[in-house]
C-alpha cells in the first residue's frame, strides 16, 4: 500500500482504493484476512478513525466483512466483483473517448482496431 499524502484525493478514499486493488490483483486472496486497522494505521502513520471509514466503504460494496473478534475477510466473489467494476470504469474513460477522438480524427473503425492490436503488440 501507498498514500499520497498532498493528493487533492481524501486519505480514506485512497484506503478503500488500495484495499481493493489489492484485492484484484491477488495480495488479498478471496476468504483471508486483510490487516486490522490498527495495522494500516501504524504502519502508515495514519489516523485508526481514517483507515476505518476507508475500510467502512469496502464493506458496504460487500467487498470485505467484518468478523467479530477475528478482523476483515476478503469475500467470494469480490475480485470479479471489482474487476467487473474497474472494465465498466475502463469503458466509460477511455474506449468512449478512445472512439470519439477517432472519429474526430477520421479514423474508421477498423483502422482504430489495427490501432490497437498494434498496441497490443508492444
Amino acid at each position: 500500500m501507498k498514500f499520497e499524502f498532498n493528493s487533492s484525493e481524501p486519505i480514506y478514499r485512497q484506503v478503500a482504493e488500495q484495499i481493493e486493488d489489492a484485492i484484484a490483483s491477488g495480495g488479498f486472496e478471496e476468504g483471508g484476512q486483510i490487516p486490522s486497522t490498527t495495522e494500516i494505521s501504524k504502519e502508515f502513520h495514519i489516523n485508526p478513525a481514517t483507515v476505518l471509514k476507508g475500510m467502512n466503504i469496502v464493506v458496504s460494496k460487500n467487498l470485505i466483512e467484518k468478523r467479530r473478534g477475528l478482523g476483515m475477510f476478503v469475500q467470494e466473489g469480490a475480485r470479479k466483483r471489482i474487476l467487473a467494476e474497474k472494465r465498466n470504469g475502463f469503458f466509460d474513460e477511455f474506449v468512449v473517448n478512445l472512439v470519439r477522438e477517432a472519429q474526430n480524427l477520421d479514423i474508421s473503425e477498423d483502422e482504430l482496431l489495427e490501432l490497437v492490436k498494434r498496441g497490443y503488440q508492444k
